[in-house]
C-alpha cells in the first residue's frame, strides 16, 4: 500500500483529538515531564522546529508506551525586542502580532501530529503568567536574591536598552548589529553568585552530561584562588590612599611594574575634572563588558601622574594608569601588570616602554637569561610546568605554578600585607531591560519610602495598551499615567518601575519544578506542576 501522509495523517489526528490522547492525568501512574524548549512566535516554523519538536516526541510517546503519565505542553516564548520592533517598523501593537504569530504557528505545528497537549498552551506574555513570574520576583526579593544597585552594562544605542554578555556578538548587538557601549545604570540583580560554589560542585554529579559541556560550565563559574592586597598610592587625591588589587597569580608580584585601573574605577572618575582624562575613560567605555571584547581590543592606557608604593619595598614605587582592558566588575576594578609572565600586560608594556621583569623562566635560566627571554613575548607555563624561579617567594629551586601561587599567598599572609581569598567569575545576573514589551517588574518607587514592593493582592501589573513607538527609548517612561501609582507601603503618590524584566527570566520560569526544603530559594527555585 502507497502512504498517503494527507489523507492518513488528517485521519489519526482527527482521532486523537477526539480520543483526547494526549492530555495530561493526575492518576496511579508514574509521571514523566518532556519540554522542548518554547519557540518564539516570530510567525513562522522552519526545520530547527520540526527537529527539536520531533525528537520531544520520540520521548513523550516512547515513555507514554511505557505506562507513564506524560506531561508534553506547548507555549510561547513571547516577550521580547521583535516584537516591539516590528511594531515600530511597521504600526500596530506587539501583542497584536505576537498573538497572530502564535496562531499562524500553531497552524503550522499541528499537522505534523506531535502528541502534544495542547490544552496547557499558554504564552509568556499571557496575564496569569506575567502574574506568575512577578510573584516569584516578589519571593526572590522578599528572600534577598534581588538587588538593585549601579553598575556599568552593555548598552545598546540603537535597541536603547541593556545586553547581556552574551548578547554582544562582536562587540555588537546581537538584533540592532549596532556597537555596543559602557554605561552606568540602575539595575536589578538575581544574586546568583551566592550559589557559585554550589553549583561548581553539583557540575560532577551530572551523568551523562558531555565533557565539554561541563568545561564549559566550569570556566564559566570559574573558582579561583589567589591574594587580595593593597598598594599605597604616594601622590593620589584625597580619599585614595590605598588601591586594592585581587590577582590569582601572586608568584608574579615581584614582575610588576605598572598598576592599572578600570576606567569606571572610583580613582579614575575622581580625575575626570582633567578633559584628557575624560575623553580616554569615555571612549574605553566604547568597549563591551564581556572579556572576549576586551582581549579583542587594542591594549591603551593613559598614565594619571600617580604613583603607588610596592607592598614588597616602600621605595619601589609603579606607575598608576587607566587601561581599557579592566573592567570594574571583575576583581576590584585594580591590576598589577606583570608583562613578564601575560600577553596582555606585555602588549601594553611593550606599547608604552614599561619594564618587564622576569620572576621565572625555563628550568636552569638565571636572572640574566629568563629577562632576555620575555623580553620579545611573555613566558606562561602551565600550571604543571616545572620552572626556575629567579625572583619571587618560592626559595631555592625548581616548582610548580601552583606550588608558587601558594608560597606567595603565605608570604603575603606572614608579612600581613593581604590574605588569600576564593573567587569566581560568575557575576550576578542583571535583569532590567529599557523596554516595553516585557514582564513589568512589581515594585513602585516612593518619595518617602524609597523603594517598594507591590502587594501581591495587586498582581498582574500588566502593560498599558495605550502606547506608541514612534519615539525611540522605552514608552512606559513616557506614558502618561501608567507609571504613577500609590505608594503601596504609605499610600502617597509613587512612581511605578519602569524596567522590565529580560526574556530570559520568562524562560527559566517555565521549567520550573519542587525544589528539595532549604532555607530560602534558589536562583532556580523550580514551580511544581499542577492542574
Amino acid at each position: 500500500m502507497s502512504y498517503d501522509p494527507a489523507k492518513s495523517e488528517t485521519r489519526w489526528q482527527a482521532a486523537w483529538d477526539a480520543a483526547d490522547s494526549f492530555r495530561a492525568i493526575r492518576d496511579e501512574r508514574p509521571k514523566y515531564y518532556v519540554l522542548e524548549m518554547f519557540p518564539y512566535p516570530s510567525g513562522r516554523i522552519h526545520m530547527g522546529h520540526v527537529r527539536n519538536y520531533t525528537m520531544g516526541d520520540v520521548v513523550a510517546r516512547y515513555k507514554r508506551a511505557q505506562g507513564f503519565s506524560v506531561l508534553h505542553p506547548m507555549g510561547w516564548d513571547a516577550f521580547g525586542m521583535p516584537a516591539e520592533n516590528a511594531a515600530m517598523e511597521q504600526g500596530g501593537h506587539p501583542r497584536t502580532w505576537t498573538y497572530n504569530n502564535i496562531a499562524t504557528m500553531r497552524d503550522q505545528l499541528k499537522p505534523l501530529g506531535l502528541s502534544i497537549d495542547w490544552s496547557r498552551e499558554f504564552a509568556t506574555c499571557d496575564d496569569d503568567y506575567v502574574g506568575q513570574q512577578q510573584s516569584m520576583f516578589l519571593d526572590f526579593l522578599e528572600s534577598g536574591l534581588i538587588y538593585r544597585k549601579s553598575a556599568m552594562v552593555n548598552w545598546d544605542p540603537v535597541d536603547m536598552t541593556v545586553l547581556a554578555n552574551e548578547q554582544v556578538i562582536d562587540g555588537k548587538g546581537w538584533r540592532s548589529n549596532a556597537p555596543v557601549e559602557r554605561r552606568e545604570l540602575t539595575q536589578w540583580f538575581f544574586r546568583i553568585s551566592d550559589y557559585s560554589g554550589e553549583l561548581l560542585d553539583a557540575l560532577d554529579n551530572l551523568d551523562g552530561w558531555p565533557e565539554k559541556v561541563r568545561l564549559m560550565q566550569q570556566n564559566w563559574i570559574g573558582r579561583s584562588r589567589g591574594l587580595q592586597f593593597h598598594f599605597d598610592t604616594v601622590n593620589a587625591p584625597a580619599g585614595f590612599d590605598r588601591i586594592e588589587v585581587y590577582t590569582t597569580r601572586p608568584d608574579t608580584l615581584m614582575g610588576a611594574s605598572f598598576v592599572a585601573i578600570s576606567a569606571d574605577h572610583p580613582l579614575a572618575k575622581s580625575l575626570e575634572s582633567d578633559p584628557k582624562v575624560a575623553a580616554f575613560t569615555a571612549e574605553a567605555r566604547k568597549i563591551g563588558t564581556s572579556e572576549e571584547e576586551l582581549e579583542k581590543a587594542e591594549k591603551v592606557g593613559y598614565d594619571t601622574g600617580i604613583r603607588v608604593r610596592h607592598p614588597l619595598n616602600p621605595e619601589w614605587e609603579l606607575p598608576v594608569w587607566i587601561a581599557n582592558f579592566v573592567l570594574m566588575d571583575y576583581g576590584t576594578g585594580a591590576i598589577f601588570g606583570s608583562p613578564a609572565h601575560d600577553e596582555r600586560d606585555h602588549e601594553f608594556a611593550t606599547k608604552y616602554g614599561l619594564p618587564i621583569r622576569a620572576t621565572f623562566g625555563e628550568k636552569g635560566m638565571d636572572q640574566a637569561q629568563a629577562d632576555a627571554f620575555v623580553a620579545k613575548a611573555p613566558f606562561v607555563p602551565a600550571k604543571t610546568e616545572v620552572v626556575t624561579y629567579v625572583r619571587g617567594f618560592s626559595g631555592e629551586g625548581d616548582q610548580t605554578g601552583e606550588a608558587a601561587v601558594a608560597a606567595a599567598i603565605a608570604h603575603a599572609e606572614a608579612a600581613s600585607y593581604g590574605e588569600g581569598v576564593t573567587k569566581y567569575r560568575l557575576r550576578d545576573w542583571g535583569i532590567s531591560r529599557q523596554r516595553y514589551w516585557g514582564c513589568p517588574i512589581p515594585v513602585v518607587h516612593c518619595d518617602s519610602c524609597g523603594t517598594v514592593p507591590e502587594k501581591k493582592e495587586n498582581l498582574p501589573i500588566l502593560l498599558p495598551m495605550d502606547v506608541t513607538f514612534d519615539i525611540p527609548g522605552n514608552p512606559l517612561d513616557r506614558h502618561p499615567t501608567w507609571r504613577n501609582t500609590a505608594c503601596p507601603n504609605c499610600g502617597k503618590p509613587a512612581r511605578r518601575e519602569t524596567d522590565t524584566m529580560d526574556t530570559f527570566v520568562d524562560r527559566r520560569g517555565i521549567t520550573r519544578a519542587s525544589p528539595r526544603p532549604m532555607r530560602r530559594p534558589r536562583p532556580c527555585a523550580r514551580m511544581p506542576i499542577t492542574g
